[in-house]
């Protein structure tokens, strides 16, 4: 018989947490043959554990390398899950442009918004890490995109934020699109400040700004209740 969900929850939120990438796989693959869902599995699992990592690297208790790690047994138990996320096609496909400010090369928190809002149905467009500001405005005009969601973990790069939404007022088409923005660094009171339409602390709750951006067309400061 499967083990209980909530075991194997708990295995994978360790298995990212404690850096144990075998553990990740197979916990990961238990998910799948007990036929529990895997975004379920994903964000109360795998996120949950990498959250856990992340108060300790705020904390410095883990730091950039013991992340790292975390990561990879992360990405491991993804590999596995991602193929079996349900997607949502109920929904309209709404565009969102996605990337790191440049200068930063830090990925992992944007991935995993990636992810959440793939498997939610959004059509994502990834920049990737250490995208040229002009990218973020160039790309959301190339697909017609309804969102611009820019991450950083670096204070160094906060301010391409406020750039990139300086050019699109400059070009005319600030009100064409919805900017949300988050990582490490990042505040409702700074997202407040430059102008962004919404803030996200946490991958989950970017879908649910992103879902309130995208259905209402109006502003979503803070996190989502």
């Amino acid at each position: 018989m499967p083990r209980e969900r909530g075991d194997l929850l708990k295995d994978l939120m360790d298995a990212v947490f404690l850096m144990n990438e075998d553990l990740a796989v197979k916990a990961a693959k238990e998910v799948v043959a007990a036929g529990y869902d895997a975004y379920d599995a994903i964000n109360n699992g795998l996120v949950a554990g990498m959250n856990k990592a992340g108060v300790l690297y705020e904390k410095e208790e883990y730091f950039v390398p013991e992340l790292l790690i975390c990561s990879d047994a992360m990405y491991a138990g993804l590999e596995i899950l991602r193929p079996h996320i349900k997607t949502d096609t109920a929904v309209e496909k709404h565009k969102v442009v996605i990337g790191v400010m440049e200068g930063d090369t830090h990925d992992i928190g944007k991935n995993l918004v990636k992810i959440m809002m793939d498997a939610a149905g959004f059509e994502m467009f990834d920049l990737g890490r250490n995208v040229p500001l002009a990218s973020f405005v160039e790309k959301a005009k190339e697909v017609n995109a309804e969102l611009i969601c820019m991450s950083t973990l670096m204070t160094t790069t906060m301010d391409g934020m406020a750039t990139v939404i300086e050019m699109l007022k400059e070009e005319g088409i600030r009100n064409s699109f919805k900017v949300m923005v988050g990582g490490g660094p990042i505040s409702q009171g700074f997202a407040k400040k430059i102008g962004a339409d919404g803030y996200a602390d946490n991958a989950t709750n970017a879908v649910d700004i992103a879902k309130k951006l995208a259905a209402k067309g109006g502003s979503s400061q803070g996190r989502a209740k």
